[in-house]
C-alpha cells in the first residue's frame, strides 16, 4: 500500500491511540500473572497481536476481540515450553522479552520474527542471559535471531551497554520469576522513561524492582505477579506525527487525553515545539494541548537519548525552523526496524532536504521541500515522518509501505484525513 500526499493544513480536535510500548507491558504481565487481569483502551496495532500470540504459546488465554477491552488469564508465573517456534513478526519488544521468558523454561525453545527482527542485535541480550544461567545462542551465531533458548536460568549478576533499554526490560521482567533474583550493571542507560515504564507495570502487578541511578538493577528473585486491572494512556510517541504537522503548517489542532504524568519520553514534544516558537496551550491540567502553525520556528539542540524513536519526525520538523536543529545521542534510533537516523536522512535528501549526519548527531538546516518518491522501508516511524514532511512539500509524494502504520498508530490516515490532511491511499 502507498500514500499519494500533498500540501495540507489541519484543522480541528482528535485523540491519540493508546500507548504501544504500554501496551505490550501490559499483554506480557498479564499472560504471566495468577489469575485473570485486565487491560483498558489497549492498542489493537500489528505488534500488539504479535505478542498476544507468542503468550498464547507459553500457556496464556487471551481475549483480544473487544479493542476496548482485552482480558488475560496468566500462566501462574510458569511459562509452558512453547510448541512451536515463536515468531516475534515485526515487534522488537516481544522479540526481545519473550527470549528471556524463555530462558525460564526448563527446555529449549525457538523463536524468530521478520526479515528486520532477523537483523535486530540481540548478542548482549544473549550475553547476559548465558551470565544467568540459561543457554542460548544465535542459530546464525551472529548475535541475531533465530534464536535457540534454554532454562531454567538461575538468576544472578550481569552486565549491559545501555544503548539498548529494549537489552534491559526483559531481564527485570525475568529475573523476579528466577531462583536467586537478578543485578544488572549498566553503562550510560538511554531510554531510561522506558525502564521507568517498566518498573511501573511491574509493580502493577505486584512485583519489586530496584533501580540505583540507572546503573544498577536489582530484581530479587521467587517473586509472583499478581492480576491487575490497568487503562493504557494515549501514545506521546504518536502524538509527534499530527502535534509537529499542526506546528509547520498554518493549522490549529486540539489534542485531547493526554496524560502529562506518562512515563513517556516523548512528553517533550509540546514542550520542544513552545521553544521553537510554536504556539502550544496547555488545558485541564496539561490533558489537553492545542498546537497552532503558521509562525515562524528557530532551530534548538535537542537531546534524544531518551526519545530515539523521535528521530524520524524530529528530522522533518528541523526543516521547517531557521537556523540549524541538531539531533544529539540518536544512537539507539540506529537499533530499530532500521538504522532510522541513516533512514530519515536518505529519505528526506529525496525530498530536497539539506542534513549532515555526523556519528551520533544530526545536523538539519532549513529547507524547502518537494515531492518524491519516498521508501517507507517497512518501518511505520518512516512512513508517518515523511507524510508529515509531503505536507509541506511542493508536488506530490509518494510513499511505501503505508499499511507499516499499523504498528504503533492503526488509525494514523484516517487520523490525518479527518484533520484536513490530503492523503489518498494507493493500494498494490
Amino acid at each position: 500500500m502507498r500514500f499519494l500526499v500533498s500540501r495540507s493544513n489541519l484543522q480541528g480536535e482528535t485523540t491519540i491511540p493508546p500507548n504501544k510500548s504500554a501496551t505490550a507491558r501490559a499483554i506480557v504481565l498479564g499472560g504471566l500473572a495468577d489469575g485473570i487481569s485486565s487491560v483498558k483502551n489497549p492498542l489493537p496495532g500489528r505488534d500488539s497481536f504479535s505478542i498476544v500470540g507468542m503468550m498464547r504459546e507459553l500457556g496464556a488465554k487471551a481475549q483480544v476481540d473487544d479493542p476496548r477491552l482485552w482480558v488475560f488469564e496468566g500462566v501462574s508465573n510458569r511459562p509452558k515450553l512453547p510448541e512451536q517456534v515463536l515468531d516475534a513478526g515485526n515487534s522488537g519488544t516481544g522479540f526481545y522479552i519473550l527470549t528471556a521468558l524463555c530462558a525460564l523454561i526448563d527446555g529449549y525453545s525457538v523463536i524468530t520474527g521478520d526479515y528486520q527482527i532477523r537483523y535486530r542485535p540481540a548478542q548482549p541480550l544473549i550475553d547476559a542471559l548465558n551470565d544467568l544461567g540459561a543457554q542460548v545462542f544465535s542459530t546464525r551465531s551472529t548475535g541475531t535471531a533465530p534464536l535457540v533458548i534454554k532454562g531454567p536460568m538461575k538468576g544472578g549478576k550481569t552486565r549491559l551497554p545501555g544503548i539498548n533499554s529494549q537489552w534491559l526490560t526483559p531481564l527485570l521482567i525475568a529475573g523476579a520469576l528466577t531462583e536467586k533474583g537478578v543485578t544488572v550493571y549498566v553503562e550510560n542507560l538511554y531510554e531510561r522513561p522506558y525502564i521507568d515504564m517498566t518498573i511501573a507495570w511491574m509493580r502493577k502487578a505486584g512485583v519489586f524492582a530496584k533501580n540505583e541511578n540507572y546503573e544498577v538493577f536489582t530484581v530479587p528473585g521467587n517473586q509472583r505477579y499478581t492480576s491487575f486491572s490497568a487503562e493504557i494512556p494515549s501514545d506521546w510517541g504518536s502524538s509527534g506525527y499530527p502535534m509537529i504537522a499542526a506546528a509547520i503548517t498554518e493549522s490549529k489542532v486540539t489534542f485531547t487525553g493526554m496524560d502529562p504524568n506518562d512515563f513517556a519520553g516523548e512528553k517533550i514534544f509540546p514542550f520542544i515545539l513552545k521553544e521553537m516558537g510554536a504556539k502550544v496551550t496547555f488545558s485541564d491540567e496539561g490533558r489537553t494541548i492545542t498546537v497552532e502553525g503558521g509562525g515562524d520556528l528557530q532551530g534548538i539542540e535537542i537531546d534524544c537519548s531518551n526519545t530515539p524513536d523521535a528521530v524520524p519526525i524530529l528530522a522533518v520538523l528541523g526543516t521547517q525552523a531557521k537556523g540549524k536543529t541538531v539531533l544529539r545521542n540518536v544512537g539507539a534510533s540506529r537499533l530499530k526496524e532500521t538504522d532510522r537516523t541513516r533512514s530519515i536522512r536518505e529519505e528526506l535528501t529525496k525530498m530536497g532536504a539539506h542534513i549532515e549526519e555526523k556519528g551520533g548527531t544530526l545536523i538539519i538546516y532549513p529547507s524547502n521541500l518537494r515531492g518524491a518518491k519516498i521508501n517507507g522501508r517497512h518501518d511505520h516511524r518512516i512512513v508517518m515522518a515523511t507524510t508529515v514532511a509531503a505536507l509541506v512539500a511542493e508536488g506530490e509524494t509518494e510513499i511505501s509501505d503505508a499499511e507499516y502504520c499499523n504498528v504503533s498508530f492503526p488509525n494514523f490516515y484516517e487520523l490525518m484525513t479527518s484533520l484536513g490532511a490530503k492523503i489518498k491511499i494507493i493500494e498494490d
